[in-house]
């Protein structure tokens, strides 16, 4: 017990660290980064330009074919990493908002360090020399293997459906302006607070049309007992563009996925990444 509580100290102690909070602050950064790349290629795949893929692999490989692009995959990496880390230790001690300490948050955040790490995993295999394969082809293989066993089916309509639901959460956090909770909005000037909260409007909405759309992909995928139906990230983006809009549904989705990028900037300068909550 004694040990337990010496090691939940030195954990507690790290996660309050300034050093663990600007390494944070550099995950957000690259995640920023990642998602400009993203937004940028979406925009050039509408426009009939498109030579990468729209969604991590085509954004590694656009970083490592410039000058000084391992350097910045690299620090993509660390901060992938800082993420991963900054995500479970809220996860382990809560968020700095109200109610951080609640089971769902906790679960929220220890998910969203799991995705994180994968990322880092990821990018650091990239630079390694491991070949890079896109959302697509994974989405499609894994729903493949995952019909092949019994209720995989089922699985990917789970799947399916937590796409759509985080996706919804995506859009009411958008209208209702619940991102700004995990803000330092008290150091914000007024300029700053209305482009924060304008750029997480649409950066947030745009997100959450992109999973759902995915959801929905997978859920075809799964009715229709079709693999090569589900979709990653390029795919999903690219079937804006199937819309009644054309091309210009995929644009304004690649705006909006730009503007996230925009967004997490902003995170970067006034989240709150204490990763412990309040009352402790």
């Amino acid at each position: 017990m004694a040990v337990d509580n010496k090691v939940r100290g030195v954990g507690h102690e790290v996660a309050g660290h300034p050093w663990f909070h600007r390494l944070a602050r550099v995950g957000l950064g690259a995640r920023g980064l990642l998602y400009l790349l993203i937004g940028w290629l979406a925009l050039q795949i509408a426009f009939g330009n498109g030579g990468q893929e729209a969604d991590r692999k085509g954004a590694l490989v656009v970083v490592a074919d410039k000058p000084g692009g391992k350097i910045i995959l690299w620090v993509m990496a660390i901060g992938f990493a800082a993420l991963a880390l900054w995500q479970f230790a809220e996860s382990r001690y809560g968020r700095p908002v109200p109610d951080g300490d609640k089971p769902r948050k906790r679960l929220s955040s220890a998910a969203r360090g799991a995705v994180y790490a994968v990322g880092c995993a990821a990018t650091v295999a990239f630079l390694l020399g491991s070949p890079a394969s896109s959302s697509d082809k994974q989405s499609k293989a894994l729903t493949a293997r995952a019909m092949e066993q019994p209720g995989g089916r089922w699985l990917i309509f789970a799947v399916a459906a937590g796409f759509v639901v985080w996706g919804v959460a995506m859009l009411v956090k958008a209208a209702r302006r619940k991102f700004l909770r995990d803000l330092k909005t008290g150091g914000m000037s007024r300029t700053a607070y209305r482009v924060v909260q304008t750029v997480g409007i649409v950066g947030h909405s745009a997100r959450g049309l992109v999973a759902i759309a995915a959801g929905a992909l997978f859920g075809y995928a799964a009715a229709e007992y079709q693999p090569d139906k589900a979709q990653g990230v390029d795919g999903t983006l690219r079937e804006f563009a199937d819309t009644p809009a054309g091309p210009w549904g995929l644009v304004a989705v690649a705006i909006g996925v730009l503007i996230f990028g925009l967004y997490s900037f902003c995170e970067a300068r006034y989240r709150k990444v204490e990763a412990v909550h309040p009352t402790r």
